[in-house]
């Protein structure tokens, strides 16, 4: 015969259903503080050149690769995030990502790239970050606003990339500028460095 106990063990869930696995957005923006804004994921080729989303997607290899809108008080402002495995930058530049190699300008090379900093971190990767004011980029048709920019490379020939743009104008774009980029070159630093934006390891 059951008994009560019986029904009520039988009867009550033995654990409760599992919570919706978050999006890549909402994983970005555990990264970074809570004052950033709205992110949701967006296609920029979509938006700057009005290609249809099933063409202006691409393979990403990192967990949270991407392209990020940043929405604030009506602006918007975009952050790209890339990783790229060893085959991935030879296929692309011929040759692995090389540690060695030095981004920054020489002193009174005239460039874009401003307040360019590399770093050697202690196991071995390098980082830069740089400014980049941007008065051009994807045609005379989009006009990119500044942005913080930064490399990882790592000793094994990949790297990361990421930009963090105050927002572009055009006709497709979302809203006016950020008055500064979405994310600092401090919490570029912090998501470039951290596990969150690699590939788990086999």
């Amino acid at each position: 015969m059951r008994t009560d106990e019986d029904a009520a063990l039988h009867d009550s869930p033995t654990s409760a259903a599992p919570a919706p696995a978050r999006t890549k957005a909402e994983r970005l923006a555990a990264l970074l503080p809570p004052d950033v804004g709205r992110i949701e994921e967006v296609l920029l080729l979509a938006l700057t050149k009005g290609i249809p989303p099933e063409q202006a997607k691409k393979p990403h290899l990192g967990p949270l690769d991407g392209q990020y809108a940043f929405r604030e008080d009506g602006a918007v402002g975009y952050l790209v995030l890339t990783y790229e495995d060893r085959g991935a930058v030879v296929k692309k530049e011929g040759r692995p990502a090389d540690p060695d190699a030095d981004l920054c300008p020489e002193p009174g090379q005239e460039t874009s790239r401003t307040e360019c900093v590399r770093e050697v971190l202690p196991d071995g990767r390098v980082l830069t970050l740089w400014n980049s004011a941007m008065p051009f980029r994807g045609g005379d048709d989009v006009r990119w606003g500044p942005e913080p920019t930064g490399r990882l490379v790592q000793p094994d020939g990949s790297q990361l990339l990421v930009r963090s743009s105050t927002g572009f104008e055009s006709t497709g774009t979302q809203g006016p500028l950020l008055d500064e980029p979405p994310v600092s070159r401090e919490q570029l630093k912090a998501l470039l460095t951290g596990p969150e934006v690699l590939p788990q390891k086999p």
